[in-house]
């Protein structure tokens, strides 16, 4: 039902992918009610053909995680009032950073990178990740997914054709060190603190960030005052955002945000 001041979802995209990812689900939730907002990370804003063309790129592969936060942050401050937020993979991270930071009225982490200090030793999330991360590369190149790790990391499960269709339209080329700082203190989150109501979802076959690993976020959490939830979905992946039945998660977002108190908007 739409409201005169209809709160603001803030989508927070995740590395490797263009931010047209969110195009679908700010309609979905638009039709709720919702404003939404989903901006490109600085340098990407650009479609996803145009910015392959452009790798090796030196400005992407200049970004730090710490920039993206005050990115990130600037926008939400910048807001009529506090948002949600819903951010995939690093921008789960990102969400639950701002969320720390009382930015937001709630905010929800889809296959969530993990605060620092949170790690698993899984091959699938090894493998994974273990290009991205770009050891013995230069940093001032970016990292761009071959069509083999992007169906490894990204669109296992799904039907070749499907895989590469989503590569031509969501692949991007990535900073290093980006990755790279997800495992340091910028990454940082005190989980004995109060926060707003925060839901994390996990994906049954997501190779670059396994379900046991959101879980493991998910436990860290420990102040009993505060709504801290969790759920997985079956059969998702990392490309969990535009993989076929993405309107269920979606849709269980909804329902989630709409049994909060004060948050019926």
């Amino acid at each position: 039902m739409l409201t005169e001041n209809p709160t603001t979802i803030l989508f927070i995209t995740g590395a490797f992918v263009s931010n047209k990812c969110w195009d679908e689900w700010k309609l979905f939730f638009e039709s709720k009610g919702f404003k939404t907002l989903a901006p490109a990370w600085p340098y990407k804003d650009a479609p996803a053909a145009v910015l392959r063309d452009r790798h090796p790129d030196p400005q992407i592969a200049s970004l730090r995680l710490s920039q993206l936060i005050e990115y990130f942050e600037n926008i939400a401050k910048n807001l009529p009032q506090k948002p949600i937020l819903v951010g995939h993979s690093i921008g789960g991270l990102i969400a639950q950073i701002l969320l720390q930071r009382n930015l937001a009225t709630a905010a929800i982490a889809i296959h969530s990178v993990p605060p620092q200090g949170i790690m698993t030793f899984k091959f699938s999330f090894l493998k994974a990740g273990w290009g991205p991360l770009g050891f013995f590369t230069s940093t001032k190149k970016t990292f761009l997914m071959s069509f083999p790790q992007w169906q490894y990391a990204f669109t296992n499960g799904m039907p070749e054709e499907w895989q590469d269709k989503a590569y031509c339209e969501s692949a991007i080329p990535e900073s290093k060190l980006i990755v790279r700082d997800t495992i340091t203190s910028v990454a940082k989150v005190d989980f004995k603190a109060p926060h707003k109501p925060l839901l994390l979802i996990a994906g049954s076959i997501d190779h670059t960030i396994p379900e046991s690993l959101n879980f493991s976020n998910y436990k860290k959490y420990s102040d009993k005052d505060s709504i801290t939830d969790f759920k997985v979905f079956p059969n998702r992946n990392h490309f969990v955002l535009n993989q076929p039945g993405w309107q269920e998660i979606a849709v269980y977002i909804h329902e989630w945000i709409a049994k909060l108190p004060q948050q019926n908007s």
